[in-house]
């Protein structure tokens, strides 16, 4: 009886201390991390603000959609496995790839109909789409793109939103990041941040 109850004493001690450690010190402490400057903005999301109002955030990619898509005004992401399109607005609170190999038939269907649709919706030859413009991300929320796949959606979203093509570019370069310690990854332009720029520009605000 005596070792029932000390063995019995010593597991609620056990679970106490877990408790105590596991399920109030490591939360406060992990808190505590994501409060230190630099990491506060990644921790709460990394959300963007227009005149003190979310408009999205700079880590998740959300393709816009255009109110007449004869008349687009805007940069859009790479494609979301999500969509129920193969261009489109995917669901933003799932991620996730379509888990199909290259060599899929519904794949390669797909990107060639997403290579078709944007050749025509910038006005230039099937050969000139970017590979990231017409494959998904692992994502499926990337928020960047590539350059070369802002630079050829420039001409239409400054005709778009009557602006010059030379400050829609010079919004592209300044949205551009840059390789990790100058080594890891590859260029990539912001596409939030890219749209607000531009909006910005088109009301004659101040960018945010």
């Amino acid at each position: 009886m005596k070792t029932l109850a000390a063995q019995t004493w010593a597991g609620v001690r056990i679970l106490l201390v877990l408790t105590v450690i596991v399920g109030i010190l490591y939360p406060l402490a992990t808190w505590a991390v994501s409060r230190l400057p630099g990491l506060r903005s990644n921790a709460e999301g990394s959300v963007v603000t227009v005149d003190g109002r979310a408009a999205g955030s700079g880590l998740i990619g959300v393709d816009p959609v255009a109110a007449d898509p004869s008349h687009d005004p805007w940069f859009h992401t790479r494609p979301s496995a999500s969509a129920s399109q193969p261009l489109g607005q995917g669901d933003p609170s799932t991620s996730g790839g379509s888990n199909k190999g290259a060599a899929d038939p519904g794949l390669v269907a797909t990107v060639r109909q997403r290579q078709e649709a944007i050749a025509r919706r910038e006005g230039v030859a099937p050969g000139q789409v970017p590979p990231d413009a017409v494959t998904a991300s692992g994502s499926g929320v990337d928020p960047g793109i590539s350059p070369p796949y802002a630079d050829l959606q420039v001409p239409r979203v400054a005709r778009e939103n009557r602006l010059p093509e030379d400050l829609v570019r010079r919004l592209v370069a300044d949205n551009t990041t840059g390789r990790g310690l100058e080594v890891l990854g590859e260029p990539a332009v912001n596409v939030l941040r890219l749209n607000l720029a531009v909006q910005a520009a088109a009301t004659g605000r101040p960018a945010p």
